[in-house]
């Protein structure tokens, strides 16, 4: 089967972010989008209509999902330390590499069965959920999720949602990389947000990182599907003897080893960038 002259390309761009070591820039090709406004969010779900909304959004995204997992599109294999999220009571931050629309899926079935009915809060990239990719429209707005924004206003909105979200014992999701890289088998440094609101908020992280290996399946663009080990590492705790930048490098520092150490047992080589 023919591959993907998308799929090449991406690849290529991937390889070429990679050795000039822009690793915060996206490789697609993402679409317009405009300034999300305080007015056009409703962060907790506080209204009747983003109630509803809420509920049909996570039905249907279910239900999409679940039948990618049903065709093997969507395929985890196993999950590892599970006893590390259990371990960790009250609101907490999970951090994941992002390489796939379906990853953040993969981590809620993974973790949704240890989470006492609570949902997966996401956050997403302000233009996800201005102008979403289709055909994810309704989930990036719906599912759940916490748009970033360009206007200060919309995230002193954000700030908020996000300190009653960790106050009353939610999850919520974030890649800090910042960054979708197709397939990326790699941690990629990372971003300090995840890290700062942490510590703001006095929040563990639980970092999850997820390897990667070829299936026996297909997909639609001549390439292997890939089967998920979702690796669950030990929690890392924010240092309230350090100042809020120390302590936030901190435990970006020891997330990012963290996932080193991963990648390398898990592959059996040591992590170099630059080589395929």
């Amino acid at each position: 089967m023919e591959q993907s002259a998308h799929k090449l390309e991406l690849l290529r761009r991937i390889a070429e972010l990679e050795k000039k070591e822009l690793w915060h820039l996206d490789v697609e090709d993402d679409p317009e989008t405009y300034p999300l406004m305080p007015d056009q969010i409703d962060y907790l779900n506080e209204k009747w209509t983003s109630k509803i909304k809420n509920r049909i959004a996570n039905i249907f995204g279910a239900r999409f999902f679940d039948r990618m997992i049903a065709k093997r599109q969507l395929i985890t294999k196993e999950v590892r330390g599970i006893e590390n999220f259990q371990a960790v009571k009250g609101g907490k931050i999970v951090t994941c590499n992002h390489f796939s629309v379906g990853d953040n899926y993969a981590v809620w079935k993974a973790l949704c069965d240890h989470m006492d009915g609570k949902m997966l809060y996401k956050v997403i990239r302000e233009g996800n959920y201005t102008n979403p990719p289709k055909p994810f429209g309704l989930f990036m707005r719906h599912c759940n999720t916490l748009p970033l924004s360009s206007q200060m206003s919309t995230m002193k909105k954000f700030m908020k949602a996000v300190k009653v979200l960790l106050g009353r014992g939610e999850t919520i999701l974030i890649y800090p990389e910042q960054s979708m890289w197709w397939n990326y088998r790699k941690p990629k440094p990372m971003q300090d947000g995840a890290f700062s609101l942490a510590v703001r908020n006095k929040a563990p992280i639980v970092p999850i990182f997820i390897t990667m290996e070829d299936s026996d399946v297909l997909d639609p663009d001549g390439f292997y599907v890939q089967a998920y080990t979702i690796h669950i590492l030990p929690a890392i705790y924010p240092d309230e003897t350090l100042s809020r930048a120390e302590a936030t490098q901190k435990m970006k520092e020891e997330n990012y080893a963290a996932w080193v150490k991963t990648y390398e047992e898990f592959y059996g080589k040591p992590l170099v960038y630059g080589e395929s």
